[in-house]
């Protein structure tokens, strides 16, 4: 599978509470979402979305598709991060977890301006150190193995199954996800539908505090 066969989908809509919560002094979070997304927070000099967006950018996808939440936040977040030609989309309900993004996400990538791409990459808004060297591999298993519905990255270290990569097949599922688990429920109860794809390291979270200063230092 090349990367033209492939759209990009980052979810950006999540809340970051604990990241919130985190903050010295920072006893209302929500009154402090737009200073305290995570999203926004510096790593190496530039917010954690742009580092994602950059490893987007690198693949070479056929698009970019980037859920954002509504509110105070999710306007900073637009107007602060240096866009490239992603196409950005609201999640009008994001207090109803990550499900909702992806649906709203896959709900723009079924517009017919992207009916050649076969399948979609999900990548997190707050995972920073995601590699292009696995998103490589992931699209190079799905184009050897392709009756896998899904191809998931298994960490050495740990640290999830993203980036993601969702046959166009297989994005009705979504329909009968909820919260925020997302496509994990499905991994492990459909073990036939996906190819796991075994890398080296991880792929962190930033979701508090300390996990930026840990990424900062490593």
């Amino acid at each position: 599978m090349k990367p033209s066969d492939v759209a990009v989908l980052v979810l950006a809509a999540g809340a970051g509470s604990r990241f919130s919560a985190g903050l010295p002094g920072t006893d209302q979070p929500a009154r402090d979402g737009v200073a305290a997304s995570k999203l926004l927070a510096p790593l190496d000099g530039r917010p954690v979305l742009e580092h994602v967006l950059d490893r987007a950018a690198e693949l070479r996808s056929a698009a970019t598709v980037v859920v954002l939440g509504s509110g105070p936040a999710a306007d900073s977040i637009e107007a602060s991060i240096a866009w490239r030609q992603e196409r950005r989309v609201i999640n009008a309900h994001p207090e109803r977890g990550l499900a909702s993004s992806l649906r709203v996400g896959l709900v723009e990538m079924a517009r017919p301006e992207l009916a050649s791409t076969g399948a979609a990459l999900i990548m997190l808004g707050d995972q920073p150190r995601v590699r292009l060297g696995v998103m490589r591999a992931l699209l190079a298993a799905a184009a050897a193995t392709p009756m896998s519905l899904i191809v998931a990255p298994r960490y050495a270290e740990g640290g999830g199954s993203n980036p993601l990569l969702v046959r166009r097949a297989a994005w009705p599922l979504a329909a009968e996800m909820e919260g925020d688990r997302g496509f994990g429920p499905l991994l492990r109860a459909r073990p036939d539908l996906v190819l796991f794809v075994d890398v080296s390291g991880t792929n962190p979270d930033v979701d508090t505090p300390a996990d930026l200063a840990h990424l900062s230092r490593a």
